[in-house]
């Protein structure tokens, strides 16, 4: 049985940050590209930032370049989400996603065949 569990959301300050956990067991890890995606209500979901199956290759959605930056370790099953310079419209639910696909794309090619977490609430006050 293939589990996504995040961590590491809360509340802070604009202007501080918060690293984001992203463990996942049940399936091979390095066959699957990775993502962080974010969801507020009344928008859609929206991505953040993926990485492929060994790091070599990263996106971000414009918003965040230069303030969060995503890693992964392959021998823990890990992945992460520094999130650096936090401002009020980084607030949403963060959630977890993988593949299928080792791809840095593989996460936003068909999102409802995605293994998925549940999310973990970022909130940033003003």
């Amino acid at each position: 049985q293939v589990r996504v569990q995040e961590s590491g959301g809360g509340s802070v300050q604009a202007g501080g940050s918060l690293r984001l956990s992203c463990k996942i067991s049940g399936l091979t890890f390095d066959d699957y590209g990775l993502g962080w995606f974010r969801q507020v209500p009344g928008k859609e979901r929206e991505e953040v930032a993926c990485i492929n199956w060994n790091g070599s290759n990263t996106h971000y959605v414009d918003s965040v370049k230069g303030r969060f930056t995503i890693s992964r370790d392959n021998a823990e099953n890990m992945m992460y989400l520094q999130m650096n310079n936090l401002k009020p419209a980084d607030t949403a639910m963060y959630l977890c996603a993988a593949g299928p696909g080792a791809a840095v794309t593989a996460p936003l090619v068909d999102m409802a065949k995605n293994y998925w977490g549940q999310g973990t609430q970022v909130t940033v006050s003003s």
